[in-house]
């Protein structure tokens, strides 16, 4: 059970990882990138964020090149959030296949 603290601060980090994904994406015509949760760590010293990205064949590629990048976006997520947030958790990103699975179960469905 998340206490109220680890809810705001997951809230604060999933918006300006959104916002920093949107710029980035910019460049990369037929890719969108979207935050779909965040999880924080009882200490805040780990955030876990689930990526969703369209194309979907490329969700792994993608989702392995932000964590190598990780160091240059936990820099640039520090800057934003310097003035609510003393520590920056360390991030760590997996790819959120929540909506393939659900498309998964409808074609098992229909038949």
């Amino acid at each position: 059970m998340e206490t109220t603290r680890q809810q705001k601060i997951a809230r604060l980090i999933q918006k300006e990882l959104s916002d920093i994904f949107q710029r980035q994406t910019q460049t990369m015509p037929g890719v969108l990138v979207s935050v779909s949760a965040v999880r924080i760590s009882p200490d805040m010293s780990v955030c876990r964020g689930y990526l969703s990205v369209f194309p979907s064949e490329r969700s792994e590629e993608i989702v392995r090149n932000i964590n190598s990048s990780v160091r240059e976006l936990r820099y640039e997520l520090g800057t934003r959030v310097r003035h609510q947030l003393r520590i920056i958790p360390e991030l760590k990103f997996f790819v959120d296949d929540s909506l393939d699975y659900i498309d998964h179960i409808d074609e098992l469905l229909k038949k």
